[in-house]
């Protein structure tokens, strides 16, 4: 297994039959998807998936895997792994989707929580628990992903999941923003918990920001941006073509 770390070590040129796990810190902004592209660029090789989706919005640590072999291990990596998450959560406003890039759909500035409520709040939703996930998600209901119902305005009939919150961690708290480390199941949408605790306090919330820390033992401290990523190649390939003038 090879970690973005050690893509700086050595000599030797990235080549297209490459295999690699690779731990990269996604960007906000970028889909996962845009990140399989950037790393086939980088590598030469078509054959690259990556394991746990993160939304546009999200940031941290997302795992691809590079080449025939590693792809074929991603569900073997995250299969039931707990997963780590710095939150920042929005209070007094719901939106559709959850999270900062959907609409306003409620607003509360009236109710301004103590302290001692949210940390009953935090230790409420602990433990298995069970979830609806965001009518804004990828779940297909009747053959049609939930998110594309809810944007052609149709209503999406998603049931409760049970998923576990192993650990929450208050960070820091100054109305309207609230900070939370969770620890939780693979399956579980941290915009739906944020969704959920807002109403648990009486005021409403989404998820502001999102980070992924871990993916089981893979941490984000390991990993690399893909700025990083295109660097490391360039250096390569300089010095390669340093090599080369020296023994033409």
């Amino acid at each position: 297994m090879v970690e973005c770390s050690q893509l700086a070590q050595g000599p030797k040129k990235l080549q297209p039959s490459l295999k690699m796990i690779l731990l990269v810190d996604k960007s906000k902004g970028m889909t996962s998807h845009d990140v399989v592209n950037q790393i086939r660029k980088i590598t030469g090789e078509r054959r690259v998936g990556h394991a746990g989706t993160l939304d546009p919005n999200a940031t941290g640590l997302l795992i691809v895997a590079v080449g025939r072999v590693d792809t074929k291990k991603l569900g073997e990596i995250t299969k039931f792994t707990q997963k780590e998450y710095l939150a920042e959560i929005f209070l007094g406003e719901e939106r559709d989707t959850d999270d900062i890039e959907g609409k306003i759909t409620f607003k509360n500035d009236q109710i301004i929580p103590a302290i001692n409520k949210i940390n009953k709040v935090i230790k409420k939703f602990s433990g298995e628990i069970e979830q609806i996930p965001p009518s804004y998600s990828a779940i297909k209901l009747k053959g049609s992903k939930s998110y594309e119902l809810a944007r052609a305005g149709k209503k999406s009939e998603l049931t409760p999941r049970k998923v576990t919150i192993f650990k929450s961690e208050l960070i820091e708290y100054e109305y309207p923003i609230l900070k939370i480390k969770f620890t939780v199941s693979s399956g579980t949408y941290i915009r739906a918990l944020a969704r959920d605790m807002g109403r648990a306090l009486g005021c409403g919330a989404y998820l502001k920001n999102l980070r992924r820390t871990k993916i089981g033992d893979y941490d984000i401290k390991k990993s690399l941006a893909i700025e990083q990523l295109f660097q490391l190649q360039s250096q390569k390939l300089q010095k390669l073509k340093q090599q080369q003038q020296k023994h033409p």
